[in-house]
């Protein structure tokens, strides 16, 4: 058992090397050392070079037949992070106003967080010493993250996750005040109209079953006499006769009035007799024309899902995650596997330096993606330094919106997180001792928002900004300081 300052400095301890990183990202970019073009090509290489060595540096030589069954829970967890964080985000934008240039965006600013710099480097940090087992567990920590970073790459790129982003910026915008109104409308309804429509309908099923109880006393005979005179004839109220012919008039054209409401056979009459008028009265038509018409959707259609197939395709085999699969194919082989690190009972002819004939390779990547980790932190630093923060326009920002969901992403989504991770090892999905595992899932309900969505909203404004979100992001990086310290003390009190 751990005592209390114990936990505490664990806790804070890889939290100093984050902020140390980020604040290096920032300071440079505020002092225009850092420019947006430097800072888009370390990106590129983050994303294309040591992200990738990191990844198939600790997969490879962590995952084997036992453990890979972990894999499962860790897509498991993942997707249910992600709806929970999109649903924690729609309640929020049900309660208050969200700028109309942001509907969509808050959905992607919940369901997807910061996979990457920010939970490697503290959970490397954390699990590379006492009371975890050093550098074997530090290795399959960062190999369970890779099922994250697998899913987070699949499920915002290849499927279409960036693409909600784009929602935002289709047809006219809509005018905050507007917004505002509807959302009041809908708080009245929610707050006022439901409650009193509920109480109300338990008050007609408690007289429903008071009446029902009295109809079962005698007497139940008079009152049904009493009833039956007040239902008024039907005739009278459907047939009307005209006093010189004594016929009923009225009745067909009002049948023949309904009948062209309720059913689609007289839209398709009409539709049918105006084609004929008009082949009549124009000679030049021919019956290619609703033929050429009747396949343009259909070619349309087909075109489309091409391009989506191609998108989707491209995106697949981003360079992230084709590492991560290659990684984990060799990591289940054994005599691939055994092609860079040692593995019992599979023998391959060794290098002149008595180990695996393409460890070197592995040595290239683990050195390469050593640079991964600071260089992420160093680029979300100067991102964080290149947000627009509105200073003077406090007042016109939704700040209800901003403070709620910086609550719900950091302080209410690691509850739901650890009881989520809980149930998972009651009912013997998550291994109760993979004491890592436990970890890592516990440790991932409290990310931020990741700050791609920055960069894919730029893309999509036309205009280069993102004021919007850069509001959304400040609390959350507040906040996320003491959260995190106080999840990583309580996750590390219960496992130890």
């Amino acid at each position: 058992m751990l005592s209390t300052g114990q936990l505490i400095w664990i806790s804070c301890r890889p939290l100093f090397r984050l902020i140390i990183c980020v604040g290096c990202g920032f300071a440079i970019t505020k002092s225009d050392i850092f420019p947006p073009v430097a800072a888009r090509g370390t990106g590129q290489i983050l994303l294309n070079i040591t992200l990738p060595s990191l990844m198939f540096s600790k997969i490879v030589p962590a995952f084997t037949s036992q453990n890979i069954s972990a894999l499962g829970p860790l897509v498991l967890v993942a997707l249910l992070y992600e709806g929970m964080g999109m649903l924690l985000a729609w309640l929020v934008s049900q309660f208050f106003w969200v700028p109309h240039r942001f509907r969509w965006g808050i959905l992607v600013a919940g369901g997807w967080g910061n996979y990457g710099d920010i939970p490697t480097a503290v959970v490397m940090s954390v699990t590379g010493a006492a009371p975890f087992n050093g550098l074997v567990d530090q290795t399959l920590s960062v190999a369970y993250i890779s099922g994250f970073l697998l899913v987070y790459m699949i499920t915002f790129f290849p499927m279409g996750g960036n693409r909600l982003v784009g929602l935002d910026y289709v047809g006219p915008d809509v005018e905050p005040d507007e917004v505002q109104e509807a959302i009041r409308r809908r708080r009245k309804v929610i707050f006022f109209e439901w409650p009193r429509r509920a109480v109300g309908f338990l008050r007609n099923r408690t007289s429903a079953r008071l009446n029902s109880d009295e109809k079962t006393v005698p007497g139940e005979e008079t009152v049904l006499d009493v009833e039956k005179p007040q239902r008024p004839p039907l005739a009278p109220k459907h047939v009307s006769f005209h006093q010189d012919t004594g016929s009923p008039a009225v009745t067909e054209p009002l049948e023949g009035w309904r009948s062209g409401l309720t059913s689609p056979a007289l839209t398709a009459t009409a539709i049918d007799t105006m084609d004929a008028l008009n082949v009549v009265d124009g000679p030049s038509a021919t019956p290619i024309l609703p033929t050429a018409a009747a396949r343009s959707p259909w070619m349309k259609r087909r075109s489309s899902i091409y391009a989506n197939l191609r998108t989707f395709l491209r995106n697949l085999f981003l360079p992230g995650s084709v590492s991560i699969l290659i990684s984990f194919l060799i990591a289940l082989v054994p005599q691939l596997k055994a092609l860079f690190v040692e593995v019992d009972g599979t023998y391959i002819h060794p290098a002149p330096d008595g180990g695996p004939p393409l460890a070197f390779i592995l040595d290239a990547a683990t050195f390469i993606g050593a640079a991964s980790v600071p260089m992420g932190l160093v680029c979300l630093g100067s991102a964080l330094a290149r947000l627009s923060i509105p200073r003077g326009e406090w007042r016109s920002l939704p700040r209800g919106a901003i403070l709620g969901f910086a609550v719900c992403k950091i302080l209410i989504s690691p509850v739901l997180g650890v009881l989520i991770c809980k149930g998972l090892v009651n009912i013997n999905v998550i291994s109760q001792e993979d004491k890592v595992l436990q970890f890592v899932c516990i440790f991932f309900s409290c990310l931020p928002t990741a700050t791609t969505q920055v960069f894919v909203t730029q893309v999509y404004s036309g205009t280069g900004s993102a004021e919007h979100l850069s509001a959304f992001l400040v609390p959350q990086y507040i906040l996320l300081l003491p959260a995190m310290t106080a999840l990583t003390a309580y996750t590390l009190q219960t496992l130890f």
